[in-house]
């Protein structure tokens, strides 16, 4: 608990099993750790690998038209031979924009190297990244101007808080498709669903919501090019070992003085 860590001034690094890490996400939490000189450190890269593939393949599994594809297959078996051909695209000359850009963020580049897309990320820290170009978090709106693809990797803490908004939507080019693997605070889902009945957005890939499980009647299982899958994007069938085997790296490296991995504080 943050406060338990507040209120125990000899611990001295606390690891989260998470990559997300909001309760500790404070000006109070920081500032008493740096203070004290303790560590505290998260298991993003335990995480980054897995949800880096699940955004992969859902661009990948929207691009060649397989979800439609699927669906005839479980609906009327028709064979759309015309609209799922010539609807298909490639990535290769496309544009994503992540909002964000951590470890998920930049393992995703690592993937998407080889299609040939301009990748852009926005955050904070404006410094330089190969093969990515950073923009500030004023340049968002024009940056979502040209983005076929934006993909929210955003945490979640008070800046973030519906991030992605009407406004913020309202400048995405038409047609672009929209990925949430982050945190679902960060979306304004009404707006969101507003997005994809309107034609907005062409799709939307979403593994997190505000609240979750996200409820039976909720419009977004019924929307437009809606694809939902419930909170798995990081999970893989080892991640309770790769869990284990980060912190005991974590914890050599604690005992011997040398740097952490993932350090947050």
């Amino acid at each position: 608990d943050a406060a338990q860590c507040l209120a125990t001034p000899r611990l001295r690094w606390v690891e989260v099993t998470t990559a997300g890490y909001m309760r500790y996400d404070t000006p109070e939490f920081r500032e008493n750790f740096r203070a004290r000189g303790a560590a505290f450190t998260n298991a993003s890269l335990v995480f980054a690998e897995p949800c880096a593939e699940h955004l992969l393949a859902m661009m990948l599994a929207l691009g060649r038209q397989l979800l439609a594809s699927h669906r005839d297959q479980l609906a009327d078996h028709s064979w759309h031979y015309v609209e799922r051909r010539y609807d298909s695209r490639l990535l290769a000359g496309q544009t994503v924009l992540m909002l964000g850009f951590g470890a998920i963020g930049r393992r995703l580049a690592e993937l998407l190297a080889p299609f040939g897309l301009t990748l852009i990320a926005v955050r904070r820290q404006t410094r330089s990244e190969r093969g990515v170009r950073i923009v500030p978090e004023e340049n968002v709106s024009t940056a979502l101007e040209v983005a076929d693809h934006v993909v929210n990797i955003l945490p979640e803490n008070a800046s973030t808080r519906n991030y992605v908004n009407a406004r913020r939507l309202g400048c995405c080019k038409r047609g672009a498709r929209f990925y949430n693997v982050g945190r679902g605070t960060t979306v304004d889902q009404r707006a969101l669903l507003e997005a994809l009945q309107s034609g907005r957005l062409g799709a939307a890939y979403l593994d997190v919501f505000d609240v979750e499980p996200l409820p039976p009647d909720d419009p977004l299982w019924t929307a437009p090019n809606c694809f939902i899958t419930p909170h798995t994007a990081g999970g893989h069938h080892d991640q309770d070992e790769r869990i284990v085997a980060h912190f005991l790296k974590n914890l050599d490296a604690f005992t011997r003085g040398e740097p952490l991995v993932d350090r947050v504080v």
